[in-house]
Parts: C-alpha cells; sequence; structure tokens
C-alpha cells in the first residue's frame, strides 16, 4: 500500500476557527424563559391583566355615574347581597357596587400609572446625566438632600390642599418629587458604570455624553429601572387609597378604591353590610401584591446574571 493510499489531503476551512461552540444567546429570549419558569409569577400576571383590562373596559359597558345614586328612587334594591343581578351587592343607596367597584379600580390604576410613568421617564433621564456629570452631581446632590428629608406624604399633602382635589392634581403632587428618589437611585447606578474601561476609552474618543449613556450604560439599567416600576406601581396605589381616604386626594365625582373604603369603613363590623368595605379593599390588596411579585420577578429575570446558557 502506497503512501497516497493511507493519507487524504483535507481542505482548509479559513472560518473554522471562528464558529463559536457554545448555544446562541438571545438576551429577551433568555429573559421570558427565565420570568416564565415560575408558575406562581404566571399566575400572578394573569390576575394582573385580568384585573387591569377588566377595570377600564367593564365601566365602557355600565355606564356608572358616580355623581347619580343608581337606584335611590327605589329603596327596595338598599343593601341587597350579592346575588347573580348584582354580583358584589348595592349600598345604602342602591348602587350597584360591581360597576362602582370596577369603576373605582380602574380609576385608581391609571392614577398609578401615569404617576408612575412620568417618575420613571424623569428619574431615568435626570439620573443618568446626573451620575454622569460630576457638575451636575453637585447641584442635584444638594436638591436631593433637601427634598429627601421631608417627608412625601406631608408633600403630598401639602399640594392637594394648595391646588385642590381631583385626578390631575393628584397626579402631579404624587409625580412632583417622587422623580427625584428615582433618579438618585438610577444616579448610584450610574456612578458605578461610568468609570469603566470602555466607558473612559469612548469618552478619549470625543464620544458625545448622551450616546455614551444611551448606548453604554442604560443597557445594564433595565433590571434597576424594573425593580423601580414594579415599586412604585404598588406604592403610588397605596398613596391613592391613603390620601383618598383622609379626604385630601379625589373629590365625590370620581371614583376610587380610596374613596370607596373611606365611604363604607362605618360598615366594616356590620354583618349584612361587611362586603361593602372588604370588597375594595382586598381588590386593591390582591392588585397591590400581584403587580409587586410580577415587577420583582421580571427583574430578576432582565438581570443577565440570573439567565442559563
Amino acid at each position: 500500500m502506497t503512501a497516497d493510499n493511507r493519507f487524504e489531503f483535507v481542505k482548509m476551512d479559513e472560518t473554522a476557527s471562528e464558529h463559536i461552540a457554545a448555544p446562541r444567546y438571545s438576551y429577551w429570549r433568555s429573559v421570558f424563559r427565565k420570568f416564565f419558569s415560575s408558575k406562581v409569577v404566571i399566575l400572578m400576571l394573569v390576575i394582573a391583566l385580568a384585573i387591569t383590562l377588566f377595570s377600564f373596559i367593564q365601566p365602557l359597558f355600565s355606564k356608572f355615574d358616580p355623581t347619580v345614586a343608581q337606584d335611590i328612587l327605589d329603596r327596595s334594591k338598599r343593601f341587597l347581597p350579592p346575588s347573580l343581578e348584582y354580583p358584589f351587592g348595592t349600598d345604602h343607596v342602591g348602587t350597584n357596587m360591581f360597576d362602582a367597584v370596577w369603576a373605582s379600580c380602574g380609576n385608581s390604576l391609571s392614577i398609578a400609572l401615569i404617576a408612575t410613568a412620568i417618575t420613571t421617564v424623569l428619574g431615568v433621564i435626570v439620573g443618568a446625566f446626573w451620575g454622569f456629570s460630576k457638575k451636575l452631581d453637585k447641584i442635584m446632590i444638594e436638591v436631593y438632600n433637601v427634598v429627601a428629608n421631608i417627608p412625601f406624604t406631608l408633600v403630598v399633602m401639602v399640594l392637594m390642599y394648595v391646588i385642590g382635589r381631583g385626578k390631575w392634581q393628584l397626579i402631579f403632587a404624587l409625580s412632583c418629587t417622587s422623580w427625584l428618589s428615582t433618579a438618585y437611585f438610577i444616579r448610584v447606578q450610574v456612578m458605578i458604570i461610568r468609570d469603566r474601561e470602555y466607558n473612559l476609552a469612548s469618552k478619549c474618543l470625543g464620544t458625545k455624553t448622551s450616546t455614551i449613556i444611551s448606548h453604554n450604560i442604560m443597557p445594564y439599567l433595565i433590571s434597576i429601572i424594573v425593580t423601580s416600576i414594579a415599586r412604585d406601581i404598588p406604592n403610588f396605589i397605596s398613596y391613592e387609597v391613603f390620601l383618598s381616604f383622609i379626604g385630601v386626594g379625589l373629590d365625590y365625582r370620581e371614583p376610587s378604591l380610596g374613596r370607596m373604603v373611606q365611604d363604607y369603613v362605618g360598615y366594616m363590623q356590620t354583618p349584612s353590610a361587611a362586603h361593602l368595605f372588604w370588597i375594595p379593599v382586598c381588590l386593591c390588596a390582591l392588585i397591590s401584591i400581584s403587580l409587586y411579585i410580577v415587577g420583582q420577578a421580571l427583574a430578576d429575570a432582565s438581570d443577565p446574571r440570573t439567565h442559563m446558557i
């Protein structure tokens, strides 16, 4: 047997060394895989979505008017227990509690969502530049030290007394100073990242500050931002309920869970009408818990360190 028969020449593939042996990685695919891996989180997500959607859709069909007692002329419809016709019963003036609860829930959710959106957008933008600019840091840290030492609830109550009660007034009061806490939270995270080698190299090459922030820093803060949102939405719902309960939130023309708790707190220990108080309380608790669990799970899933390849 000759040498030509024993050996075979192999063709050279110049790209073979560039092939990656590790599985292909997709950030968002890994996020959703991690997020949907928990059955509890899926259940909470379904509950949160169902409550949110029903809160905004149901009032469109019920045409509930909080300024008009629904059945005040018909005394036979007062304090009716839950039934097929009135799933949550009726109150002392014959109002259909099912329509009232979902209209109130939708209003409370919209306040929390809008206030969270304003707080997050302002906080992230200001916090990103605050943490990156040492000149701006000297000014903003003094502003933060002053505002942070004033109780947030006190600030909101004073603003509500000054500008009056109402939905948009409450949104303004809630987001007026809360964005500063978010900005400080983002500022701390940006300061950790800003002095890394690749950011210093980009700065030396003349890259704009806005470009460095948007391309080199913000992608690392997704989990931080989601954590902030998960914290703010339940907090704003709680603030709305508390402020409306003490009478400095929404007025009587705007339904909310807080106003319902305030209106029916007197029936809390009345066996035949206790559900008037406990239904909005339990719904508020269910919304806050489900949104918090979903938000925390999404924050953990968006952290690349939790991804398994």
